[in-house]
């Protein structure tokens, strides 16, 4: 039977918590920050976690390396 694989994309992306939930970084903070406001970009600046199934995607494509 093969070993499970990390999933490389999901590893750069998502970081578990020492809860076991799935941090990640805001979307729309890459580029053409000029044109969207101080509060947004503000608010845009903290990290969310990743609720639901997704969550159990997230975690279970990480496992191997956990």
């Amino acid at each position: 039977m093969p070993k499970q694989k990390t999933h490389k994309g999901m590893k750069r992306r998502f970081k578990i918590t020492a809860s076991g939930k799935a941090k990640h970084r805001s979307a729309f903070r890459g580029h053409l920050l000029s044109g969207k406001p101080s509060k947004r970009k503000r608010h845009l600046r903290n990290s969310g976690i990743s609720e639901g199934k997704d969550a159990k995607n997230i975690i279970e494509a990480l496992r191997p390396s956990l």
